[in-house]
């Protein structure tokens, strides 16, 4: 019976590891967009794809059919948002300029090709407002705001 569970749990382990070889890599650089770090210094991220392996791994046995690549990353992107949804701005990522929201849904969205119906599900959102936050980030990453506006000179402090 020991015998049994041992092969059974060595076996789970080769599996688990051969999804983190095959998986960990793009779900890091989800991770990196959805945090906005830089690639090389990205310590919110590796903490955020840790614990989403880790819940991964312990529900291993009751996946029965389902990708664990798509349980992997609904737990990465819904971690993600109910951890920081009203705080951490992003630190010189690539989608640093976007709010919270608007790079959960841009990165399930774009990077992830999860449709509107399953982001807006995923997040508790409504659709209209996934959508019209993908349409937000779109536009941002398109056309990204330019550095401070320049101050405006002060009435009659120029004028000498």
């Amino acid at each position: 019976m020991r015998e049994r569970q041992a092969s059974r749990n060595a076996r789970r382990a080769r599996e688990f590891e051969a999804f983190v070889a095959g998986a960990a890599g793009r779900l890091l650089h989800a991770a990196t967009l959805l945090t906005a770090e830089p690639p090389d210094d990205c310590p919110r991220a590796q903490k955020l794809l840790t614990a989403a392996l880790a819940r991964t791994y312990a529900s291993w046995d009751r996946l029965r059919g389902e990708d664990p690549y798509d349980c992997a990353r609904k737990d990465l992107a819904v971690r993600f948002a109910r951890g920081s949804w009203h705080h951490h701005r992003g630190r010189g990522g690539v989608l640093a300029h976007l709010t919270a929201q608007e790079r959960v849904v841009l990165v399930l969205r774009l990077f992830e090709g999860v449709g509107e119906e399953q982001a807006a599900a995923l997040l508790g959102l409504p659709v209209e407002r996934v959508s019209a936050l993908h349409a937000r980030a779109v536009a941002l990453v398109l056309h990204p705001p330019r550095g401070p506006a320049p101050s405006a000179p002060l009435h009659g402090a120029a004028s000498a």
